[in-house]
């Protein structure tokens, strides 16, 4: 097990989880674990740098815990970030081996300061600016070898190797390890209001399927899915027929999948038998996850105690790179 490379990832808590989160992202966490040594992290700390209620925030953290633990994530893979304190330590040490103009630069923080700006109080936190170097920190203290992410965030991993390349330089250490982007088969789930856009929660709720939703609401959706938006070049696809393809895709229905493309390329299909076809696919889904979950709800307590325990494994790693690295950096390092 020692020898086995590092996976980190992070996910903010925003508490649902729809199918596009799901088939993008955690599907292939669930996947990882079968071979590497993997760390999944729940930054709730990442969630405070746009403005938030404080009750509303703890509960998206343990809905999210549930969600991911019914999904198949294994408990002892899984912290939650403001449990292991060590991230915001690291992640101050690490803003002097980061370089203002370059974090100034970071797309998210462009289009988030816009979204905030253009609200009722036009605030911009000082975190919103400074999240990808703690998103650095998440990432080294862990001395991740990859980190499993789309090409939307293939700017925040650059960023981290540039800090990280920096600290070694600086103490005159390979210390830590410049982490690679783990490229993996990834489904782009899109709206099925409109297939032009990735499914999305922040969209609005029309533009995401939740993944625990009711079954009449699941087919609502698929039945109601935008196919035909505009001409389309002979023998391809629409955007949104592609859609509901790539969905029974992500979810391994390959018979289906193929079987009904024939049908398609042929020039016999009926969209109605599409859209049934996902819906009954997305419904099964749906109902095995949600019975998991149930039982996770059951025992609160337990689940609580697990997150505790494993967070607490976890932070072991991190105190030891805190330990090092104030060690390199000069800083005082005595534990009371």
């Amino acid at each position: 097990m020692a020898d086995k490379k590092r996976v980190l990832s992070c996910i903010q808590p925003t508490g649902d989880m729809h199918f596009g989160n799901y088939f993008g992202a955690v599907k292939n966490w669930v996947n990882l674990q079968k071979e590497y040594t993997c760390m999944y992290g729940v930054v709730d700390y990442h969630a405070m740098t746009m403005p938030y209620n404080p009750k509303k925030l703890k509960e998206n953290t343990w809905e999210l815990i549930y969600n991911l633990l019914a999904v198949g994530i294994e408990p002892e893979n899984l912290f939650i970030q403001s449990l292991v304190p060590e991230h915001a330590e690291l992640g101050w040490i690490l803003n002097n081996f980061a370089s203002f103009g370059r974090v100034e630069n970071m797309t998210q923080f462009k289009d988030k300061s816009q979204q905030s700006s253009a609200g009722k109080e036009g605030f911009i936190s000082v975190g919103l600016f400074d999240y990808p170097v703690l998103q650095a920190a998440d990432i080294l203290i862990y001395r991740a070898d990859y980190v499993p992410v789309g090409e939307d965030q293939k700017q925040h991993l650059e960023l981290t190797k540039e800090i990280a390349n920096r600290f070694n330089n600086q103490v005159g250490k390979e210390y830590f390890v410049l982490p690679e982007m783990l490229r993996t088969v990834t489904p782009k789930i899109m709206s099925t209001a409109d297939p032009m856009k990735k499914m999305s929660k922040s969209a609005g709720e029309k533009h995401n399927i939740s993944l625990f939703a009711e079954e009449a609401r699941i087919r609502k959706q698929i039945g109601s899915a935008v196919t035909d938006s505009g001409a389309v070049p002979e023998g391809e696809l629409s955007v949104g027929i592609q859609n509901l393809f790539t969905l029974l895709k992500a979810a391994d229905k390959m018979a289906a999948h193929d079987s009904l493309l024939q049908t398609y390329q042929e020039g016999n299909l009926k969209y109605s038998e599409l859209k049934a076809t996902v819906a009954d696919t997305l419904v099964e889904l749906s109902a095995d996850f949600k019975q998991k979950k149930e039982a996770l709800v059951q025992d609160k307590k337990s689940i609580k105690n697990q997150l505790k325990q494993s967070s607490h494994e976890i932070r072991l790693r991190a105190q030891q790179t805190i330990k090092e690295v104030k060690d390199l950096c000069g800083l005082s390092n005595v534990r009371f």
